[in-house]
């Protein structure tokens, strides 16, 4: 704040952390927005006055973090890579794109776990899980891990590791390791998997825990995938002998199901923004989250 003698000085304009995608710009110009015009970080349009908007509170949607003090810690409540802006450097939020691969790869599987169309085997889930749920999820969360998104990184780049181990387990052939633990019986590979399956409950319900301040598409994502894994694995460990416990299977397969649609769900709310969707796309914020406290405040004042 600028002070002057004279009483006719006009104050001067603080600088407003405010997003300049999807919240509401300040009226005026400050210092901080001439600098990004011209180093082209921001279009000049950014700094006329806009309607207030902010897009519905999508923490999912880009955010511009110029201002140190908007920098959250590792995780800081939302799945949002774009509020981790690397310095002199543009990236894209790669969170949808994990997000598409975790889901288009569990919905297949999935299908198959409900018994769909009759499909017994998850051969060719292979496919997908080496090309698509592993490679380009693997390279999601490594994008993460370059914007500075810890928790995005773990997530992703882990999930990729589950579709490569995946794959490379029920390869056949490949690697042997199903005819390997089969030679004798089924059971050895049935229990091997169902142990397999309940490490990732064990890592599931972490990740979900750091959900809690987040939002509740974004909890019920997590939620149903632990549930998925949870069910699988307590089918595979309650096997005959011969074959894993069908009602866990397809219960787990269920949950599956639910849990790649959120995914789908959640991508959509990252992609979608001002310049590509006339909606917006509700993720509902928790109450005790930074951003319900903030919008609980802001109701607060406008019916006072």
């Amino acid at each position: 704040m600028v002070i002057c003698a004279s009483a006719l000085c006009t104050p001067s304009i603080t600088s407003h952390p405010t997003p300049y995608s999807d919240q509401a710009y300040p009226t005026m110009a400050t210092a901080t927005e001439h600098n990004d015009v011209a180093r082209g970080d921001i279009p000049a349009s950014a700094t006329k006055e806009r309607k207030p908007y902010d897009y519905g509170g999508n923490p999912l949607a880009h955010a511009r973090t110029n201002d140190p003090e908007m920098r959250l810690a590792a995780f800081g409540g939302d799945f949002q890579p774009g509020l981790y802006r690397a310095p002199n450097r543009k990236f894209a939020n790669p969170a949808p794109l994990g997000l598409s691969a975790f889901a288009l790869t569990t919905f297949v599987l999935s299908l198959i776990n409900v018994g769909t169309k009759n499909i017994g085997e998850p051969n060719l889930v292979v496919a997908i899980a080496f090309g698509y749920g592993g490679l380009v999820q693997l390279l999601a969360g490594m994008w993460e891990m370059a914007v500075g998104n810890t928790f995005g990184a773990t997530a992703l780049s882990s999930y990729g590791g589950f579709w490569l181990s995946f794959a490379i387990i029920l390869t056949p052939g490949g690697f042997q390791i199903v005819s390997t633990l089969e030679e004798n019986s089924a059971e050895p590979f049935l229990n091997s998997f169902g142990l397999f399956l309940m490490g990732w409950f064990i890592f599931t319900t972490i990740l979900l825990i750091c959900t809690l301040r987040s939002t509740v598409a974004f909890f019920l994502l997590f939620f149903t995938l632990d549930l998925a894994f949870l069910l699988l694995g307590i089918g595979y460990l309650q096997n005959d002998g011969t074959a894993p416990q069908e009602g866990c299977i397809k219960a787990g397969g269920y949950f599956g199901l639910f849990a790649a649609f959120l995914a789908w769900y959640n991508a959509l709310a990252g992609i979608a923004d001002n310049s590509n969707s006339f909606f917006v796309i509700p993720v509902a914020h928790f109450p005790w989250s930074d951003k319900g406290r903030e919008i609980r405040g802001k109701t607060d004042e406008h019916t006072a």
